[in-house]
């Protein structure tokens, strides 16, 4: 038995997240959410008033970047420069930006750096776009997952109105959607898609304990349980 890196990519609201948490659980792994990363700079971009672009601000931004995950209760906590980020990174204006930001390469290199700092020989789960074609090439196992664009859209309402927030429609959580998927597959810095080496998982009629299930023969097929 080994300690695996495991890449989980996918589109937004495919439910990357959940199955990279769970395996981190179920592994007694360490989980990373890259989005949450790339939330939380955009966050402090609109809350500091930063343009969505290159800038020396953005560099001045970065370079005194506190970004820590903490465990708490179980449950991963992000914190930057000592403030508790939650429902702050789901909000609309930050739904809205996050896709630009992350193609900016400032901040792309700026995580990547972070993210492989990570992976320190006792297990890792992290999910993304890029995570298992940019950040971890070499990593053991990579998920590719995806669901029909309407059932991702209900899971992102759901998760929403969970967080507090019922003002999004289902059309406009398409919209976003679509618009995120369009953004990220065309960046020219390390664009989401598929690694030639995933495996792939469709996890539209899935629940949560089956695609658990299939994950975990996969880490087995790798040497990891």
């Amino acid at each position: 038995m080994k300690a695996l890196v495991i890449a989980v990519d996918g589109y937004a609201s495919c439910g990357k997240s959940t199955l990279a948490r769970d395996l981190a659980q179920t592994l007694d792994y360490r989980y990373i959410d890259s989005g949450a990363m790339y939330r939380a700079v955009t966050y402090r971009m609109l809350q500091l008033g930063l343009p969505l672009t290159e800038s020396p601000e953005l560099d001045q931004l970065l370079q005194t970047l506190d970004l820590k995950f903490i465990k708490s209760e179980g449950v991963n906590q992000l914190i930057i420069n000592g403030m508790l980020l939650g429902t702050e990174l789901r909000t609309k204006a930050v739904n809205a930006a996050v896709s630009p930001v992350s193609t900016l390469p400032s901040v792309r290199r700026a995580m990547v750096v972070l993210q492989r700092s990570y992976a320190d020989g006792t297990g890792l789960t992290m999910d993304g776009r890029d995570i298992g074609t940019y950040v971890f090439p070499q990593a053991d196992l990579k998920i590719f997952v995806t669901a029909r664009p309407e059932i991702r859209a209900i899971r992102r309402q759901a998760e929403l109105i969970a967080l507090g927030d019922s003002t999004w429609t289902l059309d406009e959580i398409l919209q976003n959607q679509a618009q995120r998927d369009r953004i990220d597959s065309n960046r020219d810095f390390a664009p989401l898609k598929r690694a030639e080496d995933a495996v792939d998982l469709d996890n539209s009629d899935l629940s949560r304990e089956e695609q658990l299930a299939w994950a975990l023969k996969w880490v087995e097929e790798r040497g990891g349980v």
